[in-house]
């Protein structure tokens, strides 16, 4: 029996796996500190949500929620503790953590598990490119806690002591796909498949009946600008067109893109920031745009959360961003798959 077939419980592979989950641990009791010497509240929010999210290509648990009366009514477990912590900011506060345990179906692999820790963290009153200062010092705090000097992944390594690189994903598409994605979008970032359709084309990429803008964006990054991103150094992919920031503010200067970042190292996605979207309205609309798409794509549509729309009216400008915290333990200890630092992995 190969060691990914043996069990994780067997004394054997637990013996092998305990040094990189105590590195768990101290990597965790690092950013705790952090979190704490900059003023962070740590909170623990409820998992049993009305909503798991509303993001077309993320997929809910959905369970049953049976009253005293018998009667049931479906709930889901979340796929990030978002709605939660922004309606804790709407009630009053500033700067808030929380290291949640988060469930996504139809993901599994060697760097997806359906249960998995997410580390979130928001700012009120402070801008996005603050939580890019954050997630450096983080990629240096796990570093130090693990005892290396490189992250690494298969045979990609990443300096997490140099100064991350901040590119556009407009600057990425072109340096590594030839294509100018901001062409394919109006004044108002409104996308255009047919002026997006040939580039793709042209770079090599397969284009299929029924695809949508969203679609050939995803399969351009996953197959043309990922695999570069974070490669000696972090990477910061920054200004994300805003059909792609569903939760994200416009940037400032130009309404095509969004204040929406993500953190790669050694080409993987480690962390998604925001410079939070605060208007229930636009919020709404972005939603139901979502879940239109979700319904087109796989049949199914999950319900808005009407609590949290209405939190938004109060909640103050803010900064956010989620972290997946196994993927930066697995990095740090250059474990070959994520379930290797989950003290239990899902069955």
């Amino acid at each position: 029996m190969s060691p990914a077939e043996t069990p994780w419980w067997s004394p054997d592979r637990h013996a092998d796996r305990r040094p990189l989950l105590l590195a768990r641990n101290r990597i965790q009791a690092a950013l705790r500190d952090r979190l704490a010497g900059e003023g962070f509240t740590e909170v623990d929010v409820a998992a049993l949500q009305v909503s798991p999210g509303n993001e077309a290509h993320l997929h809910g648990f959905a369970t049953e929620a049976v009253g005293n009366d018998g009667t049931g009514r479906r709930m889901y477990l979340h796929t990030s503790p978002e709605f939660a912590m922004k309606k804790l900011l709407a009630a009053g506060e500033r700067r808030i953590a929380t290291f949640a345990h988060v469930w996504r179906n139809r993901e599994r692999g060697v760097l997806h598990e359906p249960e998995f820790t997410m580390l979130e963290w928001y700012r009120a009153g402070e801008g996005y490119e603050v939580l890019m200062a954050d997630c450096a010092a983080m990629l240096r705090l796990a570093a130090e806690a693990a005892g290396a000097t490189l992250l690494r992944f298969r045979d990609a390594t990443c300096d997490p002591f140099a100064e991350p690189e901040r590119l556009s994903v407009a600057e990425a598409f072109a340096r590594h796909a030839g294509i100018d994605l901001l062409a394919s979008v109006d004044a108002e970032g409104r996308p255009d498949l047919t002026r997006l359709a040939p580039q793709v084309a042209a770079a090599g990429i397969a284009v299929r009946e029924g695809d949508s803008w969203s679609d050939l964006v995803s399969r351009v990054l996953v197959a043309k600008v990922e695999p570069h991103l974070g490669h000696g150094r972090a990477t910061i992919l920054d200004r994300y067109p805003a059909a792609e920031a569903a939760l994200a503010r416009r940037a400032p200067d130009d309404r095509r893109v969004a204040e929406r970042f993500e953190l790669y190292a050694c080409g993987v996605e480690l962390a998604n920031g925001f410079g939070e979207l605060t208007d229930p309205t636009e919020q709404r609309a972005r939603f139901e745009a979502e879940m239109d798409e979700k319904a087109r794509v796989y049949g199914e549509r999950y319900p808005l959360d009407e609590d949290f729309l209405a939190a938004l009216a109060a909640m103050p400008e803010a900064s956010g961003i989620a972290l997946g915290f196994d993927r930066l333990v697995m990095l740090a200890t250059a474990a070959p798959r994520i379930s290797d630092v989950m003290w239990v992995p899902a069955g």
